[in-house]
């Protein structure tokens, strides 16, 4: 039976979706993953998305990087279909005015299509991301950007 909870509830989704998607984070750049650490990255990508929707200050912006993280983590695992979904996601999340955040939606449909093997479809998704990394501002999260456009080259 559900009962008036002793804790802050909004506190908690907040603490659990940054500590899950930093942990995630942690196993995306492990080099040597196993196969438990492979499903413990797409149970914390999953949970730290779930805990964003549950927060009150969840926002289209929010729900984009938390796509754009499950993407990765499928793409990393070699789901294609996963992969494909969470970056289509990511994109149709993205705010149109966030260049940075389109760049990245672009570069994790590039990323999809290249595990999917579909090249001609990573040269366009590349085109249209490095289109978008040109319009960030901010020196760091260009290079960062671009950075990461270049593993998929």
């Amino acid at each position: 039976m559900a009962g008036k909870s002793s804790f802050d509830v909004e506190l908690a989704h907040k603490f659990f979706a940054a500590h899950c998607f930093n942990s995630a984070w942690q196993l995306i750049d492990k080099a040597d993953r196993t196969a438990d650490d492979n499903e413990q990255m797409i149970h914390l990508a999953q949970a730290s998305l779930w805990h964003w929707t549950q927060r009150t200050d969840c926002s289209d912006k929010s729900l984009s990087i938390g796509y754009w993280q499950a993407s990765r983590v499928y793409a990393l695992v070699g789901e294609v279909e996963n992969a494909r979904k969470y970056a289509q996601l990511c994109l149709d999340k993205t705010p149109q005015d966030e260049p940075f955040y389109l760049g990245y939606a672009y570069e994790a449909l590039a990323r999809a299509a290249a595990i999917a093997g579909k090249p001609d479809k990573v040269k366009r998704y590349l085109a249209e991301a490095r289109q978008y990394a040109e319009r960030v501002t901010d020196e760091e999260e260009k290079k960062g950007l671009v950075s990461d456009l270049k593993t998929l080259d």
